[in-house]
């Protein structure tokens, strides 16, 4: 286990794309490769910050305004990485996180038309130099990620009740900053069979651990 410390993945995508399945299988496929996961997810992970989730995706009759939303997440945000994400890759631990700080670039800065500064000052101001060793991006149209979401039969939250031109945006803002970061990013076509899109996350994460910790 030792040579896999400290490794941060990220998964990323807009609603409908099959990140929760995704998940269950890269940590049961990680398992069989004898590596150990805690799996956390954003807004959430802690105590306080699934409390600060609840209210952002609960609808009220007061409407929360973009800058309220934003200073939430990353509110939350700081919370999980203080409690959950900074002390498990300390520890030595691989965290698989259900999205991250690409998610309010993409969701708060591209869909809600929020200012990329803005976000990237708190970025800064709550990160640090913490940024994820691995982004995978499940990516597929909004109007698919909509048709699968309402086949899931959950009630959509006040996000997920957006209109599918904000998940496009949001889209759009995912496959720009792979294209920026193409070194921490990998895209996967999420319209693809899950088994398809399972042989492609298996051989995105071997060939990360590979060139990663066994290239010398």
């Amino acid at each position: 286990m030792t040579e896999y410390q400290g490794l941060f993945i990220t998964l990323e995508g807009i609603e409908g794309v099959g990140k929760s399945t995704a998940i269950r299988f890269l940590q049961s496929y990680l398992a069989e490769r004898s590596i150990e996961v805690m799996v956390t997810r954003e807004p959430g992970g802690t105590e306080i910050a699934e409390a600060i989730r609840k209210l952002i995706l609960t609808r009220y009759e007061e409407e929360i305004t973009q800058d309220a939303e934003l200073l939430l997440m990353f509110a939350a945000r700081a919370q999980h990485i203080a409690h959950v994400i900074k002390p498990a890759l300390e520890a030595g631990n691989v965290v698989l996180c259900d999205r991250f700080t690409d998610a309010s670039f993409a969701y708060q800065g591209a869909g809600r038309g929020m200012e990329e500064n803005y976000i990237a000052s708190l970025e800064r101001w709550v990160q640090g130099g913490l940024k994820p060793d691995l982004t995978l991006l499940l990516d597929a149209p909004a109007k698919i990620g909509a048709q699968r979401a309402k086949h899931r039969g959950i009630e959509s939250d006040r996000i997920e009740q957006e209109q599918f031109q904000f998940f496009e945006r949001a889209r759009g803002a995912y496959l720009q900053r792979s294209e920026l970061e193409p070194a921490r990013f990998r895209v996967v076509d999420a319209t693809q069979s899950i088994a398809q899109v399972r042989k492609e996350l298996k051989k995105i994460l071997d060939t990360f651990i590979e060139e990663r910790y066994h290239a010398a």
